[in-house]
């Protein structure tokens, strides 16, 4: 059985279907990714799935549970975590504070540890914790978003567009992290525009085109697929 088996899923703003019925699914330990360009219904795939939009059709399946009646936030308790398009972190709290709120809904005693364990992965975040959240980098919000999410010990990360925005060395940077966070056994279903980059890091991957899944595979091979190559790779496999 899958982590996450979504089924038919179709999702509505109005009279505009932004995704038309797709399948997918995520295996436990698994790091799949979701490209396409910008409009293709990425973003309202991983969104429906967090339960931030509503389904119009279809399911939506984790740990063999259907999600149609959980709410957003029984979703996240469940370890279904979201890092939000655009960061999310909450700019007057520190980045401890930022990283506390992730633990809100746990009741056990390894929260500082966690957080220790955190700032090492991301040296960035210990040296800035009593600064606040607003006032870091673009790239430094996305780690503090990834950090506050682990903070919550997912057992499924959403990732939705993490390199939006961010210098080229920042954006390896943070797809290193991901890389790294996968390896250390937490599943993970990636969104990203960037498909060169989200292709080296996952398992397998789905190409997504005005809110159809119109291929799916390995990510190596979707890596050399003449079609990924001409529409988001620039053309070339170098």
């Amino acid at each position: 059985m899958s982590l996450l088996e979504v089924s038919g899923l179709e999702v509505r703003y109005g009279g505009i279907r932004a995704v038309k019925g797709i399948d997918l699914a995520v295996e436990q330990g698994e790091l799949v990714c979701l490209i396409g360009a910008n409009g293709a219904g990425k973003s309202s795939t991983l969104r429906a799935i967090s339960g931030i939009v509503p389904t119009a059709l279809g399911a939506v399946r984790y740990a063999g549970q259907d999600l149609a009646r959980r709410p957003a936030f029984e979703r996240a308790r469940a370890g279904l975590v979201m890092v939000p398009e655009g960061r999310g972190v909450f700019p007057q709290l520190t980045v401890d504070e930022n990283l506390t709120l992730g633990a809100y809904a746990r009741r056990d005693g390894a929260i500082a540890a966690d957080r220790a364990r955190l700032c090492e992965l991301f040296p960035r975040l210990r040296e800035r914790r009593r600064q606040t959240a607003g006032t870091l980098s673009g790239g430094e919000q996305q780690m503090l978003a990834i950090a506050r999410a682990l903070m919550s010990r997912p057992k499924l990360l959403l990732l939705d567009e993490p390199s939006m925005g961010l210098a080229p060395i920042v954006v390896q940077r943070i797809f290193e992290v991901i890389r790294e966070v996968s390896e250390r056994g937490v599943t993970c279903l990636l969104v990203e525009q960037n498909a060169r980059a989200a292709l080296s890091i996952a398992s397998r991957a789905y190409v997504m085109e005005s809110g159809t899944i119109t291929l799916a595979g390995s990510a190596a091979a979707l890596l050399h697929e003449p079609k990924v190559i001409e529409a988001y790779l620039g053309g070339d496999n170098d």
